[in-house]
């Protein structure tokens, strides 16, 4: 057995040094084309898309009413006809004569003006109107809503329900999107069981690997379980190649820190290049990242919260990179604390938060007990506030940044 290491070999970089070696060794994945009919929501496209054609491409009933000549005024109009969206119907309008017309229906040749239903009478074919109406009262005109050629959507934009209705609308229903990076996850240990199989005195279930497969998924990435490899350096390299070589992006979880048991720092120098093996921060110090045969692999903390908090600084934005994400970050806000919070001396420290609107503000509560194994600390959080290693008292009222990871009540 090898003596136990009593220091590390790795300096601790800052957290914005960490952010920035990660960063450095992204670039997007390839190009695919799909069917936006298909399950498009959350890739992000790979191209600038313009409109091929003016939206409405002929003028248009904006309201239900009737189609007229403005400069009629208040005279009384014969009906011609009714038009409906979609229809067939030719009319064309003349001095002293109108139309019904449905909303989204063509206007007809000879009107410049639609007038709400409500704002007339019609009796045996004959129309009076309560107003007058100006030319282009109540019509939709041609490239009103889209000019031909215009820049509907952008590179790097995340399709959801309005981008991919846009695409519908101008009639794209292919496009080019950035390949979803394949994440492969790994645990490790001797003492990680399945959740649902008998446990060893001293045992834990594996819950790192599962809530590490849901953030995977969350993040937009497409996730492969690995299993848990137990503490032997052949059967952990094995599992590592293994699994870099089916995915784009390799996670571990455990085995980083300074026990005779750690054995994934020393797999992933053997294996390729670690760019960082500590971080100045709270929870997840021995958080690593190295490069092997042109993947990514970071090794998170056995820790639950160390693991999950780690993910959401440093490799979810990675992850959102690679898909080619404009807007890879979870959103930064200043918040107001709800209560007092004393920071850590050494290092700054990310903790859990429910933040919400108060009175105007938004306002950060605590989810109580911050230790790196209380998974509850996670539990109803939607934010990780940002609290110094300066080993202030910050009050009740102060303002900290905190990252957004989930909807704001």
């Amino acid at each position: 057995m090898q003596p136990m290491r009593r220091e590390s070999s790795y300096p601790m970089v800052p957290i914005d040094e960490a952010q920035r070696l990660i960063s450095a060794q992204i670039a997007p994945l390839g190009v695919e084309q799909i069917d936006i009919r298909g399950i498009a929501d959350g890739r992000v496209l790979a191209e600038d898309v313009f409109a091929g054609g003016a939206l409405p491409d002929v003028p248009k009933a904006a309201v239900d009413g009737y189609a007229l000549r403005a400069e009629d005024g208040m005279a009384v109009r014969r009906v011609l006809g009714e038009l409906t969206a979609g229809g067939s119907s030719q009319v064309v309008l003349t001095a002293g004569t109108a139309a019904r017309i449905m909303t989204g229906a063509p206007v007809p040749d000879g009107a410049d003006a639609v007038i709400m239903v409500e704002q007339t009478d019609e009796r045996d074919g004959v129309l009076s109107i309560r107003q007058p109406v100006k030319p282009g009262n109540s019509i939709h005109t041609v490239g009103q809503d889209i000019a031909r050629g215009e820049l509907v959507l952008t590179r790097g934009s995340m399709l959801g329900a309005a981008e991919i209705g846009l695409l519908a609308t101008i009639g794209q229903v292919r496009v080019a999107v950035y390949r979803r990076p394949v994440v492969a996850v790994l645990a490790t240990g001797d003492e990680v069981h399945e959740p649902d199989a008998p446990a060893s005195a001293g045992g834990i279930r594996d819950s790192n690997r599962y809530a590490l497969l849901a953030a995977v998924r969350e993040a937009g990435c497409t996730a492969i379980s690995l299993g848990i490899a137990r503490d032997d350096i052949d059967i952990q390299r094995a599992a590592i190649l293994a699994g870099l070589e089916r995915a784009d992006v390799l996670l571990t979880s455990g085995g980083v820190s300074m026990g005779t048991r750690d054995l994934i720092k020393p797999l992933l120098a053997e294996l390729g290049t670690i760019h960082f093996g500590r971080i100045a921060f709270k929870p997840g110090k021995p958080t690593t990242f190295a490069t092997v045969r042109g993947k990514l692999a970071f090794g998170l903390p056995g820790y639950p919260v160390s693991s999950l908090v780690s993910f959401e600084v440093f490799v979810r934005p990675a992850l959102r990179r690679m898909q080619g994400d404009a807007r890879p970050d979870r959103p930064c806000v200043r918040v107001t604390l709800h209560d007092a919070i004393q920071a850590p001396q050494d290092r700054p420290e990310y903790q859990r938060a429910i933040v919400a609107w108060e009175a105007g503000r938004l306002v950060a509560r605590s989810t109580g007990g911050q230790g790196s194994s209380r998974l509850l600390s996670l539990r109803g959080a939607n934010a990780l506030l940002f609290v110094p290693g300066d080993g202030h008292m910050y009050a009740a009222g102060a303002e900290l940044a905190a990252l957004l990871t989930g909807p704001v009540g």
